[in-house]
């Protein structure tokens, strides 16, 4: 079992395969040219994996791929086959803008994943291509739907901002809960790779928006997910993640590992260490000790919105989010 100095079991892996992306979301790399690192400094499927089979042996149960955009990494049905070869048991998820996900959903289904994470920030056309610069929404749609139709479980996350999409939080809500979809509103996380104009809406604003719609209790908070969660008169949930908020961190579970094979303890931070030569060498021994380290050196809690006013230099397409 893994266990950091404040006593948060960590027991969830989220591993980018890629920090290639095909959309450019203006909350995450609008000014990123159309470039990816080189392949021999990616670390392989094969090479992932035996770091993979570490930490589940020292007691991950959740792995999540991200990227990136996971799907413009080929071969990733064959990467999810061998960790759930592995441990079927393991929680197996994957990140994804769905662009993709119309020709790859059964493969990924019969090669045990179990459930996606999509971003859906507007139900409009433009909006969406404002937001990603390129004409994105039907692809987006097309692979959500079939991702239900082969039986994947799919969540959606949505960024409300001000002047872009806020008029379309109770419509993309009713979207998601016509198919049986749960739904997070993440509040914008400010990052120097976002473009500057961005205004997020924070937690009170949402619920506002939303009591003049729905009737819903607090939940507060469910285990170890950083999100709060409010329950309709109906029975349908929905989430906020409210990362300026310490909630988002007391019972942090998660470390992160990028395709280059350097090992994150927390999503905004760029302090790392890499598994990189341990993995390369066959020194699984050396990879466990990494891993350990980077659970005890995991802080108490990200820096968002704090009295320096700090902005986090996390590039999110190297880490998922």
């Amino acid at each position: 079992m893994l266990i950091d100095s404040y006593d948060r079991v960590v027991d969830y892996l989220r591993v980018s395969v890629t920090e290639r992306c095909n959309f450019r979301c203006t909350y995450c790399m609008p000014e990123k040219p159309f470039s990816w690192v080189p392949k021999e400094n990616l670390l392989t499927f094969e090479e992932l994996f035996e770091f993979m089979k570490v930490a589940i042996d020292e007691g991950v149960k959740k792995i999540r791929i991200t990227g990136g955009e996971p799907l413009l990494r080929e071969g990733l049905d064959k990467f999810i086959r061998m960790i759930y070869d592995y441990a079927p048991s393991v929680d197996l998820a994957m990140t994804t803008n769905a662009f993709l996900l119309k020709g790859t959903a059964q493969k990924l289904k019969d090669a045990g994943l179990k459930r996606i994470n999509v971003s859906i920030d507007t139900l409009i056309p433009k909006v969406a291509q404002d937001i990603a610069a390129k004409d994105v929404l039907k692809n987006v749609l097309e692979g959500v739907e079939e991702a239900l139709k082969v039986g994947l479980k799919v969540k959606v996350n949505m960024v409300p901002m001000k002047t872009v999409n806020a008029q379309e939080i109770v419509s993309v809500l009713e979207y998601c809960k016509e198919r049986n979809m749960s739904i997070r509103f993440i509040e914008y996380m400010e990052n120097k790779f976002a473009a500057k104009e961005i205004v997020g809406m924070k937690s009170p604003e949402l619920l506002s928006i939303l009591s003049e719609h729905y009737e819903f209790s607090d939940d507060g908070f469910d285990g170890t997910s950083p999100s709060h969660y409010f329950t309709m008169k109906d029975g349908y949930r929905f989430g906020i993640i409210e990362p300026y908020e310490d909630d988002f961190c007391k019972k942090c579970n998660r470390i992160r590992l990028t395709a280059e094979g350097n090992l994150i303890p927390c999503l905004y931070f760029d302090e790392a260490l890499s598994i990189r030569d341990s993995i390369k060498a066959g020194d699984i021994k050396g990879a466990a000790l990494v891993l350990k380290e980077v659970v005890r050196t995991k802080p108490e809690k990200n820096r968002w919105g704090g009295e320096d006013g700090e902005v986090s230099s996390r590039a999110f397409y190297e880490t998922g989010g």
